[in-house]
């Protein structure tokens, strides 16, 4: 099982860089293009970083290692990452569907949007011999959309462009609309990395599995009491002595 879980986190590895690369040519046909704004999608980032996260979980798997406790962080972060994004495309392509307005999704972006996030939660959930991740990431998983928020806002207002509509003044309202879809994204961040971590102090522990499997494997050599033979007798002597001594056919056998 852990080989084949292994396995299957490189080819969605591989499957990661297969759809960034061709995602990166069908853009390439735009009249719009640029290379700046397609790394500057969240979509983007999170899954060049979801590429390496997997090779890293698909090779220590194959090695028999568990992840460390940090890498465990650094995963639960890139996976909630990767999800959200895949939550957010999809409630703007129906969204688009019930304005009229339609969204083509190449079969790459599809990989990037649908695919991989729903492999990257499946796999968290069934995943073999995760430790478990602290409550403390908790704390540090804003840092990387604030940064990346603020960035895009000010690069926007110089060039322009927004990768997503809830970013772009001209098409939501300052502030009730753009407090509000921007703290939806940000709350359904939390809420996903939250639950990840959650699935992970439910399973077995790997390390607990391992205890117990040990424990039950250990044998307890009886007690040893002090017979008529000396130290080191065991309880099967002994009580074999003092049967032997209250037996009147012993007694006459001596």
């Amino acid at each position: 099982m852990r080989r084949i879980v292994g396995v299957l986190r490189l080819l969605a590895a591989a499957v990661g860089v297969v759809a960034l690369v061709a995602d990166f040519v069908y853009v390439l046909g735009f009249s719009t293009f640029s290379s700046i704004n397609y790394f500057s999608y969240f979509t983007q980032q999170s899954n060049m970083a979801n590429v390496v996260v997997l090779a890293i979980a698909g090779v220590l798997l194959l090695r028999g290692r568990q992840e460390p406790g940090w890498f465990a962080g650094v995963h639960a972060l890139v996976s909630t990452y990767v999800i959200v994004s895949g939550i957010v495309f999809g409630i703007i392509v129906a969204e688009s569907a019930s304005h009229n307005y339609r969204i083509e999704v190449p079969w790459s972006s599809q990989l990037l949007h649908f695919v991989i996030p729903t492999f990257v939660l499946v796999d968290w959930v069934l995943g073999p011999d995760r430790p478990r991740v602290r409550w403390r990431v908790l704390s540090v998983v804003l840092v990387f959309p604030l940064v990346w928020g603020v960035f895009t806002i000010v690069r926007g207002a110089d060039v322009g462009w927004y990768p997503y509509f809830f970013l772009d003044p001209a098409q939501v309202t300052w502030p009730g609309e753009f407090l509000l879809y921007n703290g939806i994204a940000l709350g359904t961040i939390v809420g996903v990395l939250v639950a990840l971590v959650a699935l992970s102090h439910v399973r077995p522990h790997a390390r607990a599995r391992q205890g117990r499997g040990a424990a039950s494997t250990t044998r307890t050599a009886p007690p040893a009491v002090e017979g008529p033979g000396g130290a080191g007798q065991d309880v099967g002597s002994a009580v074999g002595s003092s049967v032997g001594a209250g037996d009147p056919a012993a007694t006459r056998s001596r």
